[in-house]
């Protein structure tokens, strides 16, 4: 399961490097003005149609980085990985994957947990849910005694009135795995 996830790194990796290349064509009309590419494009190319067309298809290239030392960066990965795997269901290798996901970042009894709630929920004992969020992100809320806590925001729509819902996952520090996944009320 490694590999997968190196793969999915790489990939999001290379269509990183692949934005940034584009602006570089831009980059010229740029130098020396002190100004981003899409706002020199903009204010230096006649008005009309053409300058606002460019401008709005120029947008801050995506970056994505990571320590694997980082308990919080391994449960960013772990959501990452497994909401991908989620939102791909129709996927027939979706199922193994989640399993493979939880064996490789959850410990034997965080997966007996996960496994009790999706029993007696008929929900994601993961993502504490039935449906598949639209967008994550992860945060450090705290260490102690051997285990930090990060804590899962997961946005459930777009728009300004958005649902997000709060888990706290806990993860030891000696093994970087998951030990509890707990929703916030």
């Amino acid at each position: 399961m490694p590999m997968r996830v190196r793969t999915r790194r790489f990939l999001i990796a290379a269509a990183a490097l692949t934005a940034a290349g584009s602006l570089t064509a831009m980059t010229p009309v740029a130098a020396g003005s002190g100004t981003s590419p899409a706002r020199t494009a903009r204010t230096a190319a006649a008005p009309g149609t053409a300058a606002r067309t460019l401008s709005a298809s120029v947008a801050p290239a995506a970056a994505a980085q990571g320590d694997p030392r980082s308990v919080t960066q391994r449960v960013a990965d772990f959501y990452g990985a497994y909401i991908d795997t989620a939102w791909d269901g129709s996927d027939p290798a979706a199922g193994a994957d989640a399993k493979a996901l939880k064996a490789f970042y959850l410990t034997a009894g965080a997966r007996r947990a996960v496994a009790a709630y999706e029993a007696r929920e008929h929900a994601d004992g993961v993502l504490f849910a039935q449906n598949v969020p639209v967008k994550w992100k992860v945060a450090y809320a705290g260490s102690g005694g051997g285990h930090a806590t990060s804590r899962v925001y997961l946005t459930w729509s777009d728009g300004r009135n958005a649902q997000v819902t709060k888990i706290d996952v806990r993860s030891d520090l000696r093994t970087r795995k998951i030990t509890d996944l707990r929703p916030v009320r």
